[in-house]
């Protein structure tokens, strides 16, 4: 039986929803596929993002990840939506889940860090509910 695809979806697809999609595949690869992708194109992922998934992870999320619209994804089982709060982009799916993270984007390292410290939990938990 083929992995459930999970897809990790905000507006820019620079920020929260490439954290979670290199953690997902960090984390979770032997449960399911991760991606992420978004409405609107930032020209790239947040290098405030990249440089702490380097230092906490190792995780260069510019070799393997770019900005994507949602057009770019393969149908997916599992919806996540970082939590916008304006217009959260839709995907059909099976299951879907807000995560209503802040975005750290302009913020300190400390704020990143949590952000990236609670999508770290709740990937693990989706991973466990997937199981």
């Amino acid at each position: 039986m083929s992995k459930p695809k999970v897809s990790f979806l905000c507006v820019h697809n620079s920020c929260r929803s490439q954290i979670a999609e290199a953690l997902g595949k960090h984390f979770a690869a032997g449960v399911f596929e991760s991606y992420s992708a978004g409405t609107k194109l930032k020209d790239r992922i947040n290098p405030d993002a990249v440089r702490l998934m380097e230092q906490l992870y190792k995780i260069d999320m510019q070799e393997t990840q770019r900005p994507k619209l949602l057009e770019e994804l393969p149908p997916v089982d599992v919806v996540v939506t970082m939590g916008c709060n304006v217009e959260c982009p839709y995907l059909p799916c099976k299951r879907r889940e807000d995560w209503g993270l802040p975005d750290p984007t302009g913020k300190s390292d400390a704020e990143y860090i949590s952000v990236i410290r609670i999508i770290e939990r709740k990937i693990v938990q989706l991973s466990e509910s997937l199981k």
